[in-house]
């Protein structure tokens, strides 16, 4: 028999379940019934439950049930949430490659109704899809001479698998053994081209190829010759491969796989390959990534001869391949309008790096923060400039503060080295010193 004690601590129990609020009268509550309209009825119903189950199990009292489902609301009805990237690259693929620049993202604002994407308001008719991100591309690139030596699909992979469909089909594509690379998620491009109905015909060694054995292996059925960026590692020591220009003497197509997006040659990637001097070189068509170097959205570039280019965009398969026009919109302001982030970064002095993280490091100490400002080296990442090491700095932390602030908001990713949680610098922007700040300062509350 339960004593009085156990009885009247029931009886408190049951009546705090009976004083919590029902849930349509939580989502008539005008702060719940605005969140209803922003994130969705079902996103703001499973917020209020839960706190409706804290309040059942005694964690909250029955009047603080409205406060906890709004505290708790997310800031979007979607599961992405926002990442400073403090881990040393930049172009981190794990963590959606390039940011957008302001003036993409008003862009992708702009371009998220009704929008003349694929309409020419003028003359009241059809009109070639993305132009303007086209006609952009093409005044970047003059190379290719005029907008119809560029075409953009949703990746990079879409774009060589789009030339081997109509470039070879049912044909060889020459390539070097040392070529033949894995990319992203063991994706590898032997698989890619080859599931276009193409063969792959390989030529040299692992650690050399010349001219001559892509000679040997050119003939009636080749359909081009594939040049492939290694970009994701390095091989040196005892080696030999042959440069675009003598392979576009051999009498066939040439296609560049460039990779990184880089559209003319940088400072300080002097061993990265770019779409103009690619050109230039004889490629027939050069395919890049829209999400790396150039500091864009997701997408894949072709650049090429008119007549290539133009067989390429009228296959069936460009149309599964092709981009929407929020990616056109962040495409074309990206090139348009001011230098992106990834940019940006990349041009960044090492000095003010390093007086940023002194500033960051004594603001967190004055808070407290077992924190040291500390010299680091950064990479590109996202397959791009493999060995090239870029001065950087970082706040370097105690190793715990790690998964604390994953799970911050906003969340913040860096990287440890010998026991510590360094912040690096190189891919954050100056404008969000501040909220760094801020995420470190409540971890240690």
């Amino acid at each position: 028999m339960p004593d009085a004690a156990d009885a009247e601590a029931g009886r408190v129990r049951g009546d705090a379940r009976r004083r919590i609020p029902r849930t349509d009268a939580l989502l008539a509550e005008p702060r719940l019934a605005k969140a209803v309209d922003e994130l969705g009825r079902d996103l703001v119903r499973g917020v209020i439950a839960a706190a409706q189950d804290r309040a059942r199990a005694g964690e909250i009292a029955p009047e603080e049930v409205a406060d906890e489902a709004v505290a708790s609301l997310p800031a979007a009805a979607t599961s992405l949430r926002e990442v400073l990237n403090a881990t040393g690259v930049l172009v981190h693929t794990n963590l959606g490659r390039a940011p957008l620049s302001r003036a993409a993202v008003r862009a992708v604002q702009a371009a998220a109704g009704g929008t003349d994407v694929e309409f020419d308001l003028a003359e009241g008719r059809r009109a070639r899809r993305g132009v303007g991100a086209l006609v952009a591309l093409a005044e970047a690139l003059p190379e290719v001479g005029g907008v119809d030596g560029v075409h953009v699909v949703n990746n990079n992979a879409a774009a060589l698998l789009l030339c081997a469909l109509v470039l070879a089909p049912g044909k060889e594509i020459v390539i070097s053994r040392g070529e033949l690379v894995e990319i992203g998620d063991s994706f590898r491009i032997p698989d890619l081209v080859t599931s276009a109905g193409a063969r792959l015909r390989e030529v040299g060694t692992t650690n050399r190829t010349h001219l001559a054995d892509y000679a040997e292996a050119i003939g009636p059925d080749t359909g081009f010759v594939l040049k492939v960026h290694p970009s994701n590692f390095r091989i040196s020591g005892f080696t030999a491969q042959v440069p675009l220009a003598r392979l576009a003497g051999l009498g066939v197509p040439v296609v560049a796989d460039i990779g990184s997006g880089l559209l003319r040659p940088h400072p300080r990637l002097p061993g990265e390959p770019d779409a103009a001097s690619a050109l230039a070189d004889g490629a027939a068509v050069v395919t890049a990534s829209g999400d790396k170097l150039l500091g864009g959205p997701q997408a894949g570039l072709l650049f090429g001869e008119h007549t290539v280019v133009r067989r390429l965009r009228r296959h069936p398969a460009a149309r599964a391949f092709r981009v929407g026009k929020l990616t056109l919109a962040a495409l074309e302001a990206t090139v348009r309008g001011p230098v992106p982030p990834v940019r940006r970064f990349l041009d960044t002095d090492p000095g003010t790096l390093r007086a940023r993280a002194e500033r960051l490091a004594s603001a967190l100490a004055g808070r407290g923060v077992d924190a040291v400002a500390v010299r680091t080296t950064a990479a590109v990442g996202g397959g791009g400039a493999p060995g090239v090491e870029l001065p950087s700095a970082a706040v370097s932390l105690p190793g715990g503060f790690a998964p604390r602030l994953r799970a911050a908001d906003p969340a913040v990713v860096g990287r440890l080295e010998q026991g510590r949680c360094l912040l690096d610098l190189c891919a954050i922007d100056p404008d969000a010193d501040e909220r760094l700040v801020e995420a470190v300062s409540r971890c240690t509350s």
